[in-house]
């Protein structure tokens, strides 16, 4: 495996800008950015900025890690193998199918290694304070994908307490799975928010990878990930959120987005994109998605949902976040 920083070329030209932040008319804010669309056939049919060059993927990289997760053995489905692939919002389903599967193999809380933390979605991070709770490492937002780390790992008699090393077989595994749905080599291994291996690919390679995850063969373990998470979208993300809006609405479509503002999208006929907004803005990311969606002639009620962003002054709204491409 490749340890190294991000390639420092990678960031020294300014990147076109994605998306405006407009106030009373005025703009006040420039997010900039590369993004990529992939045609039917998976050429490249638009591009923005620098999408060859490697970015860390962040929770995008979910569904290529569920997926190693059953090529290891592991027997998920349904909502269980969706909230594998999630980055949930901390909602009591979430929480209490986490309990669920770690019961279901012989685990509990304590043997996650997912910083504690609260409820990734604002709106259950107040009620769970107000309730008098504390920072958990089951409610961090990747606690669904460490239980089936370590719930894989029991059944393969793999060490639990290893399982974040990068070289212990199961990361070794999401490794090999990452570089074949990118169709290219990891550029280098960090370490994601939650402790997690990550792997850096770039927007070309991801948006690839999702692709490949919607056109795979009913029952590979590709097809299965992107299954579960496009029937069971409020597990991947939660109620108030535009990945499961989008997974919901237009049928067949596979969404995810990652920290520092990353998203991939692959539609049923295999059309695909993937951006980066270079500041980590995620508020840019449903203006920019929006607008690539419009590009792409998906005509749905749940693209002007996604894309709005306002600003608001006082208690009025008085500009927003707009696309600029």
């Amino acid at each position: 495996m490749t340890s190294s920083a991000t390639p420092s070329s990678a960031m020294t030209a300014a990147r076109p800008v994605l998306a405006e932040v407009v106030r009373s008319g005025f703009v006040e804010g420039l997010h900039r950015g590369s993004l990529v669309v992939l045609a039917a056939d998976g050429s490249v049919e638009y591009a923005l900025g620098d999408p060859a060059a490697p970015v860390f993927p962040r929770s995008s990289n979910k569904p290529m890690q569920a997926a190693a997760i059953l090529r290891a053995g592991l027997d998920l489905g349904g909502e269980r193998l969706a909230l594998t692939a999630a980055s949930h919002s901390g909602e009591g389903f979430h929480l209490d199918l986490v309990r669920t599967m770690l019961a279901e193999h012989g685990l509990t809380a304590d043997d996650l290694q997912t910083p504690p933390d609260l409820p990734l979605d604002p709106v259950e991070a107040e009620s769970y304070l107000a309730a008098g709770q504390v920072r958990e490492r089951l409610t961090m937002n990747c606690s669904g994908k460490h239980t089936a780390m370590l719930a894989v790992c029991v059944r393969n008699g793999w060490d639990t307490a290893s399982y974040l090393d990068p070289a212990h077989p199961l990361q070794r595994l999401v490794h090999q799975v990452v570089e074949e749905a990118a169709g290219e080599p990891v550029a280098s291994v960090g370490t994601d928010g939650c402790g997690a291996p990550l792997m850096a690919i770039g927007l070309v390679g991801l948006a690839r990878a999702f692709r490949s995850f919607v056109l795979a063969a009913p029952g590979t373990a590709e097809r299965r990930v992107a299954d579960a998470m496009r029937a069971h979208p409020e597990y991947v993300a939660g109620t108030r959120r535009p990945d499961t809006w989008l997974m919901r609405e237009v049928p067949g479509t596979l969404s995810k987005m990652g920290a520092e503002a990353v998203q991939a999208v692959a539609l049923a006929d295999g059309r695909a994109l993937a951006f980066k907004i270079d500041d980590g803005a995620t508020r840019a990311l449903g203006p920019v998605l929006a607008r690539v969606l419009e590009l792409l002639g998906v005509d749905a009620p749940v693209v002007s949902r996604i894309g709005r962003a306002p600003l608001l002054g006082g208690s009025a709204e008085v500009g927003g976040v707009r696309a600029a491409f």
